[in-house]
C-alpha cells in the first residue's frame, strides 16, 4: 500500500509519538432493571401454545399446518422485504395457515417488553437496533427457545444435510451463551471495519493507510482540502468499536478482547487499549473529526460521509444498503481493516471484525415455536439467502448464496477483506453478552465522551473499567466467558 507519510516503522513507535502529542439524541437504551423486567420470570409454556403438528419429510419440525405465525422485524439498514419474501414461502408451504402476521419496527424493546411481561411474545423476532433487547438477560431468564431442533433439522436445499452444516463458521457458536443450547440465530454475516470511498481516496492520490502514521498524514492531506478524516454516529457512539475493537486486537492480540469480554479485572487498562484510545483521541485533538459529529445520528453521519465531507466511517456491511439513497454512483464503496499502530503490533494488517449480525430469536413462550423455527429454516435456504444478498448487499449465515450474483462494490470489498484476514478475524462478544454495558456505558458514557473531547483517554479508560467492574460484581447479571 502506498504511504502518504514520511514516517516509517523504524525509530520511535506510534505509542511514543502519541504520548508526546497527546484515540449512535441517542434513543435511550433501557436500563438493566428495565430489561430484566422485560425478561421477568422463568420461561416455559405459555397458556395458549398451539398443538404441535405431525413430523414428516416436508415438515421436519412438526409445524401445526393451520396455526398462525407472527413475525416482528427490525426496520433498519436491511429493511423488511427479504423477510416478507420468506414469509410468502412459509404461507405456500402451509396454505391452511392464515397469512403470516408481519410487523416491522425500530422500537423492538418498547413494543415487545409488555408482551414478554404478559407471556404473549411473537413467534419470531429480529432483535436488533438501538432498542435491542439484552440477549444475555433473556437467556439468563430462560425466555428464549433452544434452536437446536432447527439446527438439527434437514436443510431446505439438501435433506441429507442438517441446517447447522450449511452455516458459516462461528454462527452456531455465537448463538451459544453457556453450554450446548443455541438461543440466537444471527442471520446476516457482517463485516465491520473502516468504510470509505475509493473514489475519494483516488482524488487525493492516496491508498488506504496501513499504519497510523499514514492514517494521520492522509487525514492532514484531506483537511487541507476541506475534507474531514473521520465521522461516526455521534448519537450512537457504540459504532466506534466496529473499528476500535479489532484495532485493539491488532495491537495487543485477540486475548485482550477476550479478557474484556470476560469482565476480567483491569482488562481495559491493558497497554493495547491505552494505545488505541490515545490514537483515536489524536484524531479529535488534530481536528480530523468532522465538525458536529457528536450531534449526528447514524443516518446523518453516513449522509455527510457519502456527500464527501469525511473520508472514513466505522460501520458494518449494512451501510451499503442503508446509505444507498445518498451514495453517488461513482462512490466505489470499500471496507478495510483498521490501520496498524506500529511494527510491534501482535496481529498483522488485515485483522478485522466479522461475525453474525441481525440476531433472530424464538421466544420460549411464543404460541408457535415450531413455526418460528420453520420460518428461519426457510430463510436459511440458498434461494432466500440469495434474495437477501441481492436486495440488501450483505452476506447471510448461509455458507454460500453468492453464485450467479453480481457483487456490489461494498460486498465485493467485504469478501476481499475476509479473504485478506484469513484466520485473523476477531469476534468481540460484549454487544451480545452485555448490551447495556456495551451501548450505554462503553459507547455513550465512555467513547462518546472521549471523542467529543469531554474525557481524556485515561479518564475514559478508568470510567469504562469502573462500568465493567460493576457489571462483574452485579449478581443479577448473568456472566458469560470465552471457552
Amino acid at each position: 500500500m502506498g504511504s502518504t507519510s514520511g514516517h516509517s516503522n523504524s525509530g520511535l513507535g506510534r505509542r511514543d509519538l502519541i504520548k508526546r502529542s497527546a484515540a449512535l439524541g441517542l434513543v435511550t437504551i433501557p436500563t438493566m432493571g428495565f430489561l430484566s423486567a422485560c425478561a421477568s420470570g422463568d420461561g416455559g409454556a405459555g397458556g395458549s401454545k398451539v398443538e404441535k403438528g405431525k413430523v414428516t419429510k416436508t415438515n421436519p419440525l412438526g409445524v401445526n399446518e393451520t396455526a398462525a405465525l407472527e413475525v416482528v422485524i427490525f426496520d433498519g439498514g436491511f429493511g423488511q422485504q427479504y423477510a416478507i419474501d420468506a414469509e410468502k414461502k412459509y404461507n405456500a408451504a402451509f396454505p391452511k395457515a392464515p397469512k403470516v402476521k408481519h410487523k416491522a419496527t425500530q422500537k423492538i424493546q418498547s413494543e415487545l417488553q409488555p408482551r414478554f411481561n404478559g407471556g404473549t411474545p411473537p413467534d419470531l423476532i429480529d432483535n436488533s437496533g438501538a432498542e435491542q433487547m439484552d440477549m444475555g438477560v433473556l437467556v439468563g431468564k430462560k425466555q428464549l427457545a433452544d434452536l437446536t431442533p432447527l439446527l438439527d433439522a434437514p436443510s431446505v436445499d439438501d435433506p441429507n444435510k442438517k441446517v447447522r452444516d450449511t452455516l458459516r463458521p462461528g454462527i452456531v457458536e455465537m448463538g451459544q451463551f453457556d453450554g450446548a443450547p443455541v438461543w440466537i440465530l444471527y442471520y446476516a454475516y457482517t463485516v465491520y471495519g473502516v468504510w470509505y470511498s475509493q473514489t475519494a481516496l483516488d482524488r487525493l492520490d492516496a491508498q488506504y493507510p496501513e499504519t497510523w502514521d499514514e492514517m494521520l498524514a492522509l487525514c492532514e492531506k484531506a483537511k487541507k482540502q476541506g475534507i474531514a478524516g473521520w465521522t461516526y454516529a455521534g448519537k450512537h457512539p457504540y459504532y466506534l468499536p466496529f473499528s476500535l475493537y479489532p484495532f485493539i486486537a491488532k495491537i495487543g492480540g485477540r486475548e485482550v478482547l477476550d479478557s474484556i469480554d470476560n469482565l476480567e479485572p483491569n482488562a481495559w487498562k491493558h497497554p493495547a487499549v491505552k494505545a488505541a484510545f490515545e490514537a483515536y483521541y489524536e484524531l479529535y485533538k488534530k481536528g480530523y473529526i468532522l465538525k458536529g459529529t457528536p450531534g449526528l445520528d447514524h443516518i446523518q453521519s453516513q449522509t455527510a460521509w457519502t456527500k464527501g465531507k469525511a473520508l472514513f466511517i466505522p460501520n458494518g456491511s449494512w451501510v451499503e444498503n442503508e446509505a444507498a439513497s445518498t451514495m453517488p454512483k461513482d462512490f466505489n464503496l470499500a471496507v478495510a481493516a483498521p490501520s496498524g499502530l506500529d511494527a510491534s503490533d501482535k496481529m498483522p494488517f488485515g485483522t478485522i471484525w466479522a461475525s453474525g449480525g441481525e440476531p433472530f430469536i424464538v421466544p420460549a413462550k411464543a404460541k408457535n415455536v415450531e413455526g418460528g423455527m420453520e420460518q428461519l429454516r426457510i430463510m436459511l435456504s440458498e434461494e432466500s439467502s440469495k434474495n437477501f444478498t441481492t436486495q440488501v448487499k450483505s452476506l447471510t449465515a448461509f455458507n454460500g448464496g453468492t453464485d450467479g450474483i453480481e457483487l456490489t462494490p461494498g460486498l465485493k470489498s467485504g469478501v476481499a477483506a475476509l479473504e485478506k484476514a484469513g484466520e485473523n478475524v476477531v469476534n468481540p462478544r460484549l454487544q451480545d453478552w452485555y448490551v447495556k454495558l456495551q451501548k450505554e456505558q462503553i459507547g455513550v458514557a465512555g467513547l462518546g465522551e472521549m471523542m467529543a473531547g469531554r474525557l481524556t483517554p485515561a479518564e475514559a479508560i478508568s470510567k469504562i473499567q469502573g462500568f465493567a467492574d460493576k457489571a462483574a460484581q452485579d449478581s443479577s447479571v448473568k456472566k458469560y466467558k470465552h471457552q
